[in-house]
This record gives C-alpha cells, sequence and structure tokens, in this order.
C-alpha cells in the first residue's frame, strides 16, 4: 500500500504540530550529522521551535563555523557595495573637476576682459590687482632676459677682441720670421761693382784653402799665379 502524501501546511492541532517537529527535528540533525562526515564538509545546523527552544548541530566548532560565516557574508556584501561605492566616488570627483575647469574657465575670461558685467566692485578691484601684479612680473622677467642677453653679447664682444688681438700678435711675429726673398728680375737690375767681385773671390779662395787646412797664400805669390795662368 503506498505511502499517502503529506500536504505541506502548517500543522493546526498543537500537539500534532509538536509531535511532528520532534521527529522532524531528529531526522534533519541526523541528515546533517551524515553530510558532515560523509561529505567532509562543514555543517552547522540551528533551530529554533514555536516556543522559542534552540536546538543546533555543528560538524566541529559553532563559533568557528559562525565566524567564517560572517567572514564570508561580509566580503560577499563589499564585493556588491564596491562597484556602487566606487561608481559614487567617481561620479563625486567629475563633478567636482567639472566645476574647477568651469570656474578656470570663467577667470581666465574674465583675465581677458570679458564677461564683467556681473562682477561687484570687489571682485574688479580684485582683478584689477591681479593683473597688475601679473604685468609687473611680465615686466620683471622681461628686463632680466634683456639684461642677460645684453650681458652675454658684452662677452662675446670682449672674447672676439681677445681673438683679433691674439691674431694681430701672430701675424705680427710670422711677418718678423720671414726674409724678403730676391726676384731674378731684381737680380738682373744690380750692379756689381769690380771691386766688391774681385773680394768676394780673395773671400771664396780664402774659404777654399781654410777648408783644406792649409794657411792661405800671400798676395803676391796668388796674383804670380794668376798672371801665370792667365
Amino acid at each position: 500500500m503506498a505511502r499517502e502524501k503529506i500536504k505541506i501546511r502548517k500543522i493546526d492541532n498543537i500537539t500534532a504540530r509538536q509531535v511532528t517537529f520532534s521527529k522532524r527535528r531528529r531526522g534533519l540533525l541526523k541528515k546533517a550529522e551524515e553530510l558532515a562526515v560523509l561529505c567532509d564538509a562543514d555543517v552547522a545546523l540551528v533551530i529554533f521551535s514555536a516556543t522559542g527552544k534552540l536546538f543546533e548541530y555543528a560538524s566541529s566548532s559553532m563559533q568557528e563555523l559562525l565566524g567564517k560565516y560572517k567572514l564570508h557574508s561580509t566580503n560577499n556584501v563589499n564585493k556588491v557595495d564596491a562597484p556602487s561605492l566606487n561608481l559614487q566616488l567617481l561620479e563625486s570627483e567629475e563633478s567636482r573637476m567639472s566645476k574647477e575647469v568651469l570656474d578656470k574657465n570663467r577667470e581666465l575670461s574674465h583675465l581677458r576682459g570679458e564677461d564683467l558685467n556681473g562682477l561687484t566692485l570687489e571682485e574688479l578691484q580684485r582683478l584689477e590687482s591681479l593683473l597688475e601684479g601679473g604685468l609687473n612680473r611680465v615686466l620683471q622677467t622681461k628686463d632680466e632676459r634683456i639684461a642677460n642677453e645684453i650681458a652675454s653679447l658684452q662677452q662675446k664682444g670682449f672674447q672676439l677682441m681677445e681673438e683679433n688681438k691674439l691674431l694681430k700678435q701672430q701675424m705680427s711675429l710670422t711677418s718678423v720670421g720671414k726674409r724678403p726673398r730676391t726676384t731674378a728680375a731684381e737680380l738682373d737690375n744690380i750692379v756689381i761693382n769690380p771691386e766688391d767681385q774681385v773680394q768676394s773671390s780673395e773671400s771664396v779662395a780664402t774659404n777654399v784653402y781654410s777648408c783644406n787646412s792649409g794657411p792661405p797664400p800671400d798676395q803676391d805669390d796668388w796674383s804670380d799665379t794668376s798672371l801665370k795662368q792667365a
């Protein structure tokens, strides 16, 4: 005979409900224990009766399993909330940067002398002071650049003068060390004196005899020899 299926609904009879709770509770605890032993799983079971009585089962330590459950639940919550939080932060940062860009563009237009109608007298005075300060800094920077350029040009001019002076000294030393050469046209125009030629011949003869380690002959002997040879 087939077992009749029980409809899953609240049992109205209190006594029958209490009996059913006791039977099902024992079966549920047994199944939890079997699941932990057969599958090597961490199982924790907590049951409160209709009267508020506690029944529990834990395959290991209940505190350890509850701590693991809390840690896992916290991580899941953080994972769910993290994208939303990051999105909010990005939106806030984008809004702040947009506002900052608008403020900078407005200040830039004021510096160019645009959109001044909505400014108060104090804001106009502050803008004037800002422009005067900027103009003074620009002029000061320009004067410093001009002074630096002038100093650099003066230094270059001084170096060029020193190099020019050194080149002149080198040219002077070079011109003093060179001897003038006599050209062929100048040699043709030279008039030789006979007496100078005779003296030159005598000096040549004297140099010849001195090279032969012999005394130069007397003037008379040399004249006689020359006449004889003639």
